[in-house]
């Protein structure tokens, strides 16, 4: 067998964004690869024939990832292949070709005055797009000529030199600076080629559904003007007359997602009042004549998948509405699966497989869905016959002799009597008889969960001769709110339960030097790990990846700050300081031994990298060996979607660090 190297994701193809056709005999999806040369990921449209089962690759292009059927022969999507010249003006601008899957090139359909996503055809002149709207530029800016518009750019290069804020937040993660921008709904005219707003300027939209006949749209958001609010309300709006109904008033409600059930009008909400934040949603129906929603189901679970991978690109839906109900993704304990609930609330699951489902799609009955399967990469599945049926081999040959270990699951109860899940990575020719170095993960959020999908970052460590180890404390998804809810103690239940899977595995494996462990984890991973080491000597080296280390800074700084401290760590800089100061790793850098490397970047929004700054000046301060590398241009997501080159010397310094502290005689 052959050891995973380093950079062996270079050779994983990732999918997303699967979407049958009318008829559902036939899908779509993207396949995205990373391209070292380039430095980037290429994207492209597949196709598979459900009934014949034949999978093939349709476009080929370099960023094409945005798609929607046009009947069951023909697709729709954006691309960027006829541009020659980069130019500015050209992200203002979004180019539409059309293809057939009976062959031949693709042609382009039309040029749309404005950044956009083509999210459904109305009919065969009118589409409704998702427009990246920027309220700093003019008003009639989508109806100014090229000319007009490189003109004016021209002239506001200057301001290229400078960023004014007006709002809260800011700036988000993966977006950049977001002042005053919004996503905002149109229709567009082909014919006439003109734009059709059917939200406002300023409108900060959250989710919306298109009905089955196309007539009406229903859509959540709110008036965002200074700071955003953490409250939508429902709105349905009629196509043909433009007409908005109010059906939910912006007041108290917390909506997720918003989806059409043939003609009902479902959501995904929460009022937050019990467990904060981060509380599991319930399913409502509007019920119309008393204009209210009505429960349907409170499971207790999310409504999405949380299980961690670092070998994911792309996104997809998640839920799916039905004349009976609601299709869904779900997390269950440490796998995410598909369930359909019914409007009397029975809920009933389509897979029982053990994994990830990444995203979905389901109509006439057929259900298709992107999973991670035992310890293997992405593939496109069904159901048939009461059984899964993988419908493409795209990662066949992507682990094909490579020494992929298995997790081995540790089981246990803490010391408050609540079970706990963790898994053993053993390094690849494991020996009894030897004595290894170890690695402990520890998974973000803190509302994620770790299961034994295939992690790269892990295997490959496993291949370097690491035991690698890590589990879903308390804080975690996928077990309901009370196992979720650590407001106010962070560093403490979850820290409790942690430590004690450390010494189970220690129990379970004695070969492990406890001289020679290593911890490391990002986002909530990276604030645990600073917590561990103000808190204990246990670990010879960490490695904390876009952390937090400060509560106080992060309320100010982060795209969530101003709602998520307060909710989390139960204080900020006018209430209750000492609380959100006693949480901050911060605070108890002065008791820090342990060898630290950070891992942050530039325009990270999440965690900014004052973050990772003020640790690191802290350990320096007092005498600890400690390093930053900090990534230009990357964000929250470095580990996970990117630059391929970034990625390979992210997880090269990490391995550096541990094989210097580790591995080395000293």
């Amino acid at each position: 067998m052959q050891a995973i190297k380093l950079d062996e994701f270079l050779n994983y193809h990732f999918l997303s964004n699967v979407k049958l056709s009318p008829s559902a005999d036939k899908a779509a999806f993207v396949v995205s690869k990373s391209n070292e040369e380039k430095d980037g990921y290429t994207s492209g449209i597949w196709t598979v024939d459900l009934n014949t089962k034949e999978c093939r690759m349709l476009t080929a292009g370099k960023d094409e990832s945005s798609f929607l059927w046009l009947n069951d022969d023909t697709l729709l999507f954006t691309s960027r292949r006829d541009r020659t010249k980069p130019e500015e003006v050209d992200q203002y601008y979004t180019d539409c070709f059309v293809i057939s899957l009976h062959g031949g090139e693709a042609r382009k359909r039309m040029t749309i005055d404005a950044p956009a996503r083509v999210v459904a055809s109305i009919d065969a002149d009118t589409y409704l797009l998702d427009v990246s709207y920027n309220n700093n530029l003019p008003e009639n800016f989508f109806t100014m000529s090229r000319e007009e518009r490189q003109k004016l750019l021209a002239s506001r290069k200057e301001e290229k030199d400078y960023e004014v804020f007006s709002e809260l937040p800011f700036w988000r993660n993966g977006e950049g600076i977001t002042n005053l921008k919004r996503s905002r709904l149109y229709l567009y005219h082909a014919v006439e080629k003109v734009l059709e707003p059917l939200t406002e300027a300023k409108y900060q939209l959250e989710g919306y559904d298109l009905s089955q006949d196309k007539k009406k749209l229903v859509y959540c958001g709110s008036d965002f003007q200074g700071v955003e609010s953490l409250k939508q309300e429902l709105v349905e709006i009629d196509l043909a007359t433009k007409e908005k109904n109010v059906l939910v008033p912006l007041a108290s409600w917390n909506i997720h997602h918003v989806v059409y059930a043939g003609e009902k009008i479902v959501v995904t909400a929460t009022e937050n009042k019990k467990y904060g934040i981060n509380e599991n949603a319930n399913l409502y129906c509007y019920d119309r004549e008393n204009k209210k929603l009505q429960l349907i189901s409170q499971p207790d679970r999310s409504y999405y998948s949380s299980v961690g991978s670092d070998c994911r690109y792309g996104g997809g839906k998640s839920m799916v509405g039905e004349e009976d109900g609601i299709t869904y993704i779900t997390t269950e304990r440490n796998w995410s699966k598909i369930n359909h609930v019914s409007f009397d609330g029975m809920i009933s699951s389509l897979t029982a497989d053990e994994g990830s489902v990444d995203c979905m799609d389901k109509k006439n009955g057929r259900l298709v869905y992107v999973a991670m399967r035992k310890t293997g990469l992405q593939e496109l599945y069904t159901v048939e016959h009461g059984g899964e049926v993988c419908l493409t081999q795209i990662n066949a040959m992507a682990l094909e002799g490579k020494s992929v270990v298995t997790p081995k699951m540790i089981r246990f109860t803490d010391t408050d009597g609540v079970e706990i899940d963790g898994w053993v990575l053993e390094p690849v020719g494991f020996d009894p008889q030897k004595s290894y170095p170890a690695i402990l993960d520890i998974h973000g959020g803190p509302k994620t969960v770790y299961g034994a999908v295939f992690y790269h970052e892990m295997q490959y460590w496993a291949n370097c001769g690491y035991f690698v180890f890590f589990c879903n404390p308390r804080g975690g998804d996928g077990r309901g709110n009370r196992f979720a809810d650590i407001r106010g103690r962070y560093g403490q239940e979850d820290y409790d339960d942690i430590m004690q899977f450390t010494d189970q595995v220690l129990s379970a494996y004695p070969q492990i030097d406890k001289g020679r462990i290593g911890v490391t984890g990002g986002s909530y991973g990276g604030f645990m790990t600073n917590w561990i080491i103000g808190h204990t000597h246990r670990f010879a080296a960490a490695a904390s990846q876009r952390s937090i280390s400060n509560w106080i800074s992060m309320e100010g700084t982060s795209d969530i700050g101003p709602y998520f401290g307060m909710d989390q760590a139960g204080g900020n800089a006018w209430e209750n300081f000492d609380q959100a100061w006693w949480h901050s790793p911060l605070k108890y850098a002065d008791k820090c031994t342990t060898p630290t490397l950070f891992i942050h970047s530039d325009e990270d929004y999440r965690c900014w990298m004052v973050e990772a700054y003020q640790m690191f000046s802290a350990l320096k301060v007092h005498g600890v060996e400690s390093r930053i590398c900090l990534f230009h241009g990357e964000n929250h997501e470095l580990s996970r979607s990117g630059k391929p080159n970034h990625r390979i010397r992210r997880l090269k310094e990490i391995t550096d660090w541990f094989n210097h502290y580790l591995k080395e005689e000293k």
